[in-house]
């Protein structure tokens, strides 16, 4: 089957990029040229192409819409010290999504449709990469059911999608952030590791009534007790706490972040004391109140390393140690910035070179 792909390409007739200004922009709001589509039908994929990024026409049956059959992936692409197109970490995103794939009874996207699309969608649209630092361009892989069909079934044809936008930071200043004790999230046998678009539908409402409040996010906690910290809306959390980094574990209820694994591997490089284990609001609150608590940030690919300004927990608020003075994530941050434009050496194999 993989022999017979065709990847076509049919280019737009006018880009739009010189309608966008690159000094300023909006996460998720700007949109490239292009987008990558193929279809699954009678057991294999097929209809591999790469055309102009536009609408979708389908039937108010559409499986996905009444079913919840979608899943998606987030990754980012900059451009080297020699201006040439890189990706980050594009192999395990590849990975995680066909994990989310099979928890969500979808078919597999073969490595060739992800990989070499992928590639061949970001050179297509290399100048939509921005040039200004701290910027890039955001790439979203995504799947959904596409069956006209109204019964409660796994779908047996879908459509997956690549499209791309030129973002600058998700979080401009450091967030703003309460413990989430009465929602959940996920818990434990459901699909909280997958990157569903279930998980963040379920996530809005106490995340718009947090943000009512004046919180930028919530800090999820686990559904059985509401005592241990999972991770926030769009990001894993970490916290330096008597010099340890300390971060729960990823598992079934956690997702298994590539920005996560990335600043856990680098702080072990570095020789730091790594603890990957359940961690209680609790430990959290007393290490802020006896001044052991140094750091607490999150991490994603959208985020990047967001830092946590405050911590409310129960109507109690908690100011944590200013952020100019935080070594280790502040440090953190700047590595994989730097091998992300190859300012520094790729030791990991990370950076895909498009």
């Amino acid at each position: 089957m993989l022999e017979t792909l065709n990847f076509e390409v049919e280019k737009i007739v006018k880009s739009k990029i010189e309608e966008v200004d690159f000094t300023n922009l909006p996460f998720g709001k700007v949109f490239s040229d292009h987008m990558l589509v193929a279809e699954y039908s009678d057991g294999e994929w097929k209809n591999v192409k790469i055309g102009p990024y536009q609408p979708i026409s389908f039937e108010p049956s559409l499986a996905a819409l009444h079913y919840g059959q979608a899943i998606f992936e987030g990754l980012k692409a900059y451009r080297n010290q020699q201006g040439e197109p890189v990706v980050f970490r594009p192999e395990a995103n590849f990975e995680r999504f066909n994990i989310s794939a099979k928890r969500m009874c979808m078919p597999e996207v073969p490595e060739e449709i992800f990989m070499k699309g992928l590639a061949q969608l970001i050179d297509v649209d290399k100048n939509w990469i921005p040039k200004e630092e701290g910027f890039a361009l955001y790439i979203r892989p995504f799947m959904f059911a596409t069956d006209e069909f109204i019964g409660v079934r796994p779908s047996q044809t879908y459509k997956f999608i690549i499209f791309t936008c030129p973002v600058g930071a998700y979080y401009s200043q450091p967030v703003k952030v309460k413990f989430e004790t009465e929602y959940s999230r996920s818990c434990e046998g459901g699909i909280g590791f997958a990157k569903a678009a279930a998980n963040y539908g379920a996530s809005m409402y106490p995340t718009q009534l947090a943000q009512q409040q004046g919180f930028d996010q919530v800090i999820w906690t686990d559904a059985s007790e509401h005592e241990y910290i999972e991770e926030s809306g769009v990001m894993n959390v970490m916290f330096v706490i008597d010099g340890v980094l300390v971060t729960p574990p990823a598992k079934d209820t956690i997702l298994k972040g590539i920005t996560r694994d990335s600043v856990l591997t680098v702080a072990r490089d570095w020789g730091m004391n790594v603890e990957e284990r359940k961690v209680s609001v609790a430990e959290v609150i007393k290490a802020i109140e006896e001044n052991r608590l140094t750091e607490a940030f999150g991490v994603g690919t959208a985020a990047v390393v967001s830092q946590i300004a405050e911590i409310t927990y129960k109507d109690k608020k908690y100011i944590l140690p200013e952020v100019a003075g935080r070594d280790f994530s502040n440090k953190v941050y700047r590595e994989l910035d730097d091998i992300k434009t190859g300012k520094k050496a790729d030791t990991r194999g990370w950076v895909f070179k498009v």
